[in-house]
Formats: C-alpha cells, structure tokens, sequence
C-alpha cells in the first residue's frame, strides 16, 4: 500500500498529494507537466461520463472541524469565461463537502471545498467526479486553524508546506554503466542495446507503460524501414517487440505493450525505474554525475550513477538539465542552406496530437453539451468519426512550457466538435449510434528542444546525400513536416487544431553519429525525437523505428565507452571501427519474426532519380 505523505504530519494538519492516493478509481495519474506545474495529479478523463471515486485512507491525530482545500485548475479558462467543465466535490467519510471544485480559476490555485468534523483516528478521502470532463486534483490540505487560508500561498510557500509536512522518501543511490532516461522506443532500445552487450543499465520511464508515442497511451504505429545498407544490423531487434498490425488510433490491443515489456525485463543487466521521472542532475564540470529521479506515485526519489547518460525523453529534458547546447524552433535559411526553412527563424514546431475514436452501438447515445469558447457551426465541424496524426495543436506555442495549454486544447476541440454532431448538426442522425470511445490525454509530441551535437545534420545532407565516415543509423521517411492545415487555419486562425504535410521523398540516408552525443556535455548521449539536426532534417528522422535504431547505436557506444573508459566523442575518434563492425552486426535476435513492413516510407520505391546515385 501507498503510504500517503498526511501520516507524516503535525496534529492539526494534513497534506495528501492526490497522485498518492490508495485507490485511484477511474481517475488517471497524469505526470506530463510535473515540471511545470510542480507534481503529477490525478485526472477524472471520463470522456463526458463521470468517472468512479478516487479515494485514500487518512490519519486523523487531533479531533476538530477541519477546513478542506484542494488545489486544482478550471481547464478550459484560456477560451472561455463561463463556469468550467471538470467539477468534482470532495468527500470525508462517504459525505461529500459544500462547493463544487475545478470549475473557476483560470490557474492552478487552492478552492475550498468546505470543513468537517472529523475524530482522531482513521478517516477516508475521496475525490467524486460529477462530469468526467478532465476535472484535476494536485492536493489536498486540511487545517484545524481557521486563519491558514492557502489561497494565498506563494509558490515558495507551497515548497515549505509540503517540505514540512511531507518529508522526501529517500530511495538511495544507485551506480550503473548507462542510465537511459526514457521508454520510449529509442530509450528500450538503447537500454536493451547496452545491456545485451555487457553493460549495467538504468532504464527511466515516467509511465507505467513502455514505448512512448508507440504505446496504448498516444496509439502512433511505427514508421520507417529497419535493417538498411550500410549497418543492416541496426533494426532488427525491433522484430522482436514491434506492433504486427499497423495504424494509428486503434484499439489498445493494437500496440502489444506487454511485448515491450517482455522486451526490456527479459534482459537480466537492465534495471526498469517504472513511473519515474527525472528531476534534476548533478554536475561536476562537463560531466553528468548523477540523475535524481522521483516516483510519480510515492514520490520517493533516487539518485543514478553512471559513466555515461543517454538522453531520450524526446523533449532533451537531461540535456537541459545538465546545460548542453539546444534549439527549439525553426532555423532561417540561410544558416544551413535549407530552401524548405523560412527566410527568418522563428519559434514554430510541429505539434502534438490528441488522438481519439468512436464506435458504433446497437441504440441511440447521447453526449453532454459542450461548448467553451470554440465555436463549432455547419460550416466548420469536423464530420469524421476519428482523428489521428492530423488532429494537432500547439505549432505556435512552447511545447514544453505551454504543453498542459496544448494538450487541453486539444481535448476542448475532441469534445466540442463531437457535442455539436452528436446535439446539433444538420447530418446528426449518421452520429446517432456512436460513442466517443477512446481519446487521448498524454499528447503525441513531435518536435520540442533539439540538442547539438558535434554535427548537425541538415537538409543538403540529405538532398545531396553526403557520405561521412561515422554513418550510422539510416534515416528512410520523407522530408515530413507538419503545417497548419490551410481550412482549418481560415476557420480557426490562430488556434488550428489540424494539419496537414507535404512528403519531400529522400534516398535513404546514413546519419552521423556525431549527431548522437553532446557537443558541450561529455558524457551524454541522446536519441529521439532531441537528436542534433535542424528542424528541417528533424522531419525524416522522428519516425520512431529509425529513432529506435539510434538508440542502439547509442547502446553499441556506450557499451564501448563502459569497456574502454572513453567518452562518446572519444569513441569516434578512436574506437569508430569497433562501432562500425558492431552496427554492421547488430544485437537484435536473428530468430524475430519478420514483421515489420508496413508503414515505411510511402514511396521508397519510387525515389526520384535525381536522388539516385549512379
């Protein structure tokens, strides 16, 4: 069992994170912007059908009326005025308080919900969802005294509160050869990768699923073409977890998340840091000395050790962390010769897409109203029955510091579109039997920071093909970057919410592995979405096989620095030959199943020929 921080505590008051609690009910721990806005909470994602209670056991030391608060947030605030969506009440005791929470405030602040009488002794807590619109819980404070009002802390106040009243677990420290921050598919098979040729390896993942974008969490199938000239090795052990069926926004099932993490506890040298997260490093000079990560749930934190690190939280959280050089945005053109970057940078990324489905039923369905600041109307709603890759929000903003804004967005547009086919569009009746069966609240994100590495890889690389002598992982997806879809922009000019692309066909191409550590960071690798390249290049090499396929380049390298006590620019310089026999080898297993050809570039056969080499 959990044990809630509220045991900890002084007689008169209690603090209960919410994503501690006991027993989480239908609410959903969401951990994506812990490191904005402080903690992970819990989530009431009912689709527009209230969720069952979330609720907790509690000590109670000193009997007495208690004044309740919870700090929560009205989600939809940023477009509309009117009384939010995601109420919920809280209960002590199976009796619910007085107000209703979630919906008023437009930031994450402290509500009251009310006071009881409560005894000493055991009492419980729930949080009741009254809508399953996304209501959100960060924490819960009592008091017996009627003056601590904390609707008006600070946030150095609430930094002292919880430090008083709930002490940091301490998990210990940990040493390793390579710690891999992050499960998505480039960080299972950097870990997988090392381990498989003799190193210790930490594996980090702040869900409790493996696979990233890939997983039953965002539902993205996997693209690219694995096993490629001239390191065909590299790949192949993506056969042994990849979904077999492919498609995005498709049922659960689809993405065989047990495979992944059969895949990872299979390996005796890797240890998997489930529901962790990481939250800062130690520095000694250039080098990452160690990762303190924290449990999302518990909130015990630990400290990992390593020769090297590698980065692949896709949003090159470590590598900001520990200082290294990046980018976010667009390069202008004339800094790397790209005729497909704008004339002048600018902040524009490509976006995150909140996926979702319907499903039809034997009767009739109904679906609340909905409306909160987008207005939907015959002439602009989306008649579809799903949305997948298409359905992206956030080109124009922070992805990292505005990315709850953009995944709340994209929740307000699912849920605003659907009620108006399903309440008030003229065609309504073809939506009669269905129901809003699975939408996403962890975003599909494509493009954040970028860290650089000793090369950045740019679009003449690719145009011209320009070999180097570190190829690495070959890159087979088209030049694919993501715009703001043109209708959808004239009838929502400046908050789109669809995209569209226009796939730049390129000839398989070769990455440098210099693109693969840091420049300024000596001992930090990364692979993903965060590699070194420039937005325009970042549009081939996102795809998650070929991101996998870096991750095991980045697991040879560090296998090479564990045995040779170099650093990754070192293992270029010196031990480049060993990295190539391995590559060229691979470590994935001969015997996989062949399973892996569907979503390939589109076109691969049909390259054009000024792409051809002779």
């Amino acid at each position: 069992m959990t044990v809630a921080c509220s045991l900890l505590v002084e007689a008169s008051e209690l603090f209960i994170e919410a994503e501690s609690f006991n027993r989480s009910g239908g609410w959903v721990l969401d951990q994506q912007f812990m490191d904005q806005m402080g903690s992970p909470y819990l989530m009431a994602h009912g689709m527009g059908t209230p969720v069952s209670d979330a609720s907790t056991d509690i000590q109670v030391q000193q009997s007495g009326i208690y004044y309740v608060y919870a700090r929560t947030y009205n989600w939809t605030s940023p477009w509309s005025e009117k009384k939010g969506p995601g109420k919920f009440k809280i209960a002590i005791n199976g009796k619910s308080l007085t107000h209703t929470l979630g919906d008023t405030g437009n930031s994450w602040q402290w509500q009251l919900a009310g006071k009881v009488t409560l005894k000493n002794g055991k009492a419980t807590l729930a949080l009741q969802d009254l809508t399953g619109f996304n209501g959100r819980c960060d924490a819960i404070y009592l008091t017996t005294d009627s003056n601590q009002n904390p609707m008006v802390w600070t946030t150095e106040d609430l930094k002292n509160i919880k430090k008083r009243l709930c002490p940091v677990l301490k998990g210990g420290e940990r040493s390793y050869d390579l710690v891999v921050v992050g499960g998505g598919i480039a960080g299972m098979c950097a870990a997988v990768s090392a381990a498989r040729l003799g190193c210790k390896v930490a594996l980090v993942n702040d869900r409790p699923i493996l696979g990233g974008n890939n997983s039953a969490d965002v539902r993205v199938h996997l693209g690219g073409v694995i096993e490629m000239e001239p390191n065909k090795g590299l790949g192949r052990m993506i056969r042994e977890f990849g979904q077999s069926r492919g498609g995005n926004a498709q049922p659960a099932s689809n993405y065989e998340d047990d495979k992944k993490i059969s895949f990872v506890s299979s390996e005796k040298n890797i240890t998997l840091f489930s529901s962790c997260r990481a939250i800062s490093v130690t520095m000694k000079g250039k080098r990452i000395q160690s990762v303190t990560i924290q449990n999302v749930r518990t909130g015990e934190q630990s400290v990992l050790k390593a020769l090297v690190f590698s980065d692949c939280t896709g949003d090159g959280t470590i590598g900001y962390l520990a200082g290294a050089d990046w980018r976010m945005g667009r390069e202008a053109r004339d800094e790397f010769q790209e005729n497909l970057a704008p004339l002048q940078p600018d902040s524009l990324v490509m976006g995150a897409s909140i996926q979702w489905y319907s499903n039809e039923e034997k009767k009739k369905t109904i679906f609340p109203e909905f409306s909160y600041g987008v207005d939907f109307r015959a002439e602009n709603c989306e008649r579809v029955f799903k949305g997948e890759w298409t359905w992206e929000t956030g080109m124009n903003r922070n992805q990292i510091t505005e990315a709850e804004r953009i995944r709340d967005y994209g929740l307000l547009v699912v849920y605003s579109n659907w009620s108006y086919l399903k309440n008030h569009d003229l065609k309504k009746s073809a939506y009669a039997n269905r129901t809003l069966s699975w939408v996403a609240y962890i975003a599909g994100k494509r493009e954040s920071r970028r860290l650089m590495g000793d090369y950045i890889l740019a679009q003449d690389d690719l145009d011209k093909n320009v070999a180097h002598e570190d190829a690495s992982f070959t890159t087979t997806w088209s030049i694919d970057l993501h715009f703001a879809d043109t209708l959808n922009a004239k009838r929502f000019p400046g908050n789109e919410f669809k995209t569209q692309t226009i796939h730049r066909w390129i000839y398989p191409y070769a990455v440098p592995y210099r693109c693969l550590y840091s420049r300024n960071i000596d001992n930090l690798f990364m692979a993903g979405r965060d590699i070194s390249c420039t937005h325009v290049a970042l549009g081939t090499v996102r795809v998650m096989r070929t991101t996998g396929m870096m991750g095991e380049v980045v697991g040879m390298a560090a296998s090479l620095c564990q045995k040779y006590n170099l650093t990754p620019r070192e293992v270029y310089h010196y031990r480049l030959p060993e990295l190539k026999r391995l590559m060229v080898e691979g470590v994935g297993r001969k015997d996989a199943p062949d399973n892996q050809r569907f979503n390939g570039p589109n076109k691969m056969l049909e390259v054009p020929r000024a792409y051809l080499k002779p």
